[in-house]
């Protein structure tokens, strides 16, 4: 596979691929197609790293390993009796965990710098304060056959899923309080305290044991998505519903202490972490994911001018965005999500080395109709009829939602305007399709964003294509395909698509040239998809990047 890449992306960087359908040129906003080139890879935090660039993939653990049984995810999917049945089952995932070293030589033939993955704390700590040696032998090995490689390692500690006995699912009240088979979880008044203490133990397991080859750390994943469907509406686990009813009492509580966790984590990989593995003066760079959408004020299916809505969606967006980042900028939590800071953190400022930025969705929010997301008292929707697509060709039917690919440039400039001297990654970015030229379109017009972005100065160090292969997607289960791999389910078979191809040729070059612009990128419509899917078949979308 490897020899056939490297004809690939030879054949790529010369501009000799015959495109599938071409999109007429005037179509696609920059006429002259002009040659776009990257800098190498440096720090994604330290001084020295400000202009450079790298090229990334990311997964998750619980999204693609085998034998995972001990994780909230596991219980909460597997049918009953065994299991709670409560959404698609994960299952084997797409044996992730038994071809981890297999899998080194996909992210090796995509010719990228570094791979963003997350370590399963279930794996590592199947009952309180019992470590697996085995698991952290497994991960060490694929961190050695990355570093072989060249390949930069990125390590996501909390990506979603938990031990079983941090929150256990079958017992969400929690009546008889924290024990080592149930610590009753983030909102619990004792229980949450001890979560935080747990995080941050297993994130200082994980900087000793690893900080020796490993300097860049994610502490959490999109923590409001987790937020939303872990404690807010129950969709995932442990299911709780607090958002109506527990508001005040349960949801905002776990909000605080998942801060807590992170500010906790923080400091531990900082104490933990004594080298300086990549030689950039820093022995560990730590940042976290957000969640980013493109927010439309809408009514009666158009773009809304009225106050009010312009009002919801400023709303929506403080609460889903932007508070949990200003409180680890400014040091100060906004309880009640009304905008105006309540409380005084000290202890949590400076506790973020920079900021990765995860685009999806185009989001309409509107004053109430419906109110579907109450005490923020908002509409939000991501799909007609709420508001009209841009193109119907953005519809992504498997999610439900719109993708924009011209969406990252607004995204990012805003988040450097808001954080000034706070570097920025791109640390996802990808389409759910069936189509491989649908997701390498979509490929290079992320990329042309990010340079456009930095070109007028915005210091964004790198992009994450997500994802590696295709993988379980949560609550859509394993229908919506991102990979850059797509993953035979019976006989789980890497296949390299359309779109693994071009970015690995695009890896190799550092280069955007004019040629693959003028095949792929620009302002156009994209490649439909193969089953000819419209925004007419869109399910119901709930807020979230994938959930």
């Amino acid at each position: 596979m490897k020899r056939f890449f490297k004809v690939a992306a030879a054949v790529l960087v010369l501009g000799l691929l015959t495109p599938v359908a071409a999109a007429d040129e005037a179509d696609h906003a920059g006429s002259t197609h002009r040659r776009v080139s990257f800098a190498k890879i440096g720090s994604p935090s330290a001084p020295s790293g400000k202009g450079s660039f790298r090229f990334g993939v990311s997964s998750s653990a619980t999204q693609i390993e085998d034998r995972n049984e001990n994780t909230d995810w596991y219980l909460w999917t597997r049918p009953a009796p065994e299991g709670m049945g409560k959404s698609p089952f994960v299952g084997e995932g797409v044996e992730g965990y038994s071809r981890a070293l297999e899998d080194v030589e996909l992210v090796e033939d995509l010719n990228v710098d570094s791979y963003r993955f997350s370590i399963e704390w279930a794996r590592i700590e199947p009952e309180r304060d019992r470590i697996d040696e085995a698991a952290l032998d497994h991960y060490s090995r694929q961190i050695d056959a990355l570093i072989a490689k060249g390949i930069r390692p990125m390590i996501t500690i909390h990506h979603f899923s938990n031990p079983v006995w941090v929150d256990n699912p079958r017992d969400p009240d929690c009546a008889n309080g924290p024990s080592d088979t149930n610590l009753c979880g983030l909102d619990h008044p004792e229980g949450g305290p001890l979560v935080v203490e747990e995080m941050a133990e297993h994130a200082r397991l994980l900087a000793e044991r690893f900080g020796d080859r490993v300097d860049e750390w994610v502490t959490l994943n999109e923590p409001m998505v987790y937020m939303m469907f872990a404690h807010a509406f129950g969709a995932g686990p442990p299911g709780k519903a607090a958002f109506v009813d527990g508001f005040s009492t349960r949801f905002v509580p776990a909000v605080r202490q998942y801060i807590n966790a992170h500010v906790a984590m923080y400091r531990a990989i900082k104490q933990a972490d004594r080298h300086d593995a990549d030689r950039d003066g820093l022995r560990a760079s730590v940042g976290l994911t957000v969640s980013t959408k493109q927010y439309v004020a809408a009514r009666d299916g158009e773009v809304s001018t009225e106050p009010r809505d312009i009002a919801a969606r400023d709303r929506f967006r403080w609460f889903f965005e932007l508070n949990f980042i200003e409180s680890l900028w400014r040091g100060s939590f906004d309880a009640d999500f009304d905008g105006t800071a309540d409380e005084r953190h000290p202890e949590w400022k400076g506790t973020l080395d920079w900021l990765g930025i995860q685009l999806y969705d185009r989001t309409s929010v509107s004053d109430p109709g419906p109110t579907t997301v109450p005490h923020i008292n908002v509409d939000v929707c991501a799909a007609p009829p709420c508001h009209r697509l841009l193109d119907p060709t953005y519809f992504v039917p498997d999610m439900g939602y719109e993708s924009d690919p011209q969406g990252l440039y607004p995204v990012l400039k805003d988040f450097a305007a808001r954080y000034p001297g706070l570097p920025l990654l791109v640390t996802e970015s990808g389409i759910a399709s069936d189509s491989g030229k649908r997701r390498a379109e979509f490929t290079v017009r992320a990329l042309e964003q990010i340079d456009r972005a930095r070109s007028e100065g915005v210091d964004v160090r790198g992009y994450y294509h997500w994802s590696l292969m295709d993988n379980f997607e949560w609550l859509h289960g394993y229908g919506p395909r991102f990979g850059l791999y797509s993953v035979d389910r019976t006989t789980m078979e890497r296949t390299p698509t359309e779109a693994a191809e071009l970015y690995s040729a695009i890896a190799k070059s550092r280069t955007l040239t004019d040629k693959v612009r003028r095949i792929y990128g620009g302002s156009g419509p994209l490649t439909p998809e193969p089953d000819g899917g419209t925004e007419a078949s869109a399910p119901a979308a709930v807020p979230g990047r994938r959930d």
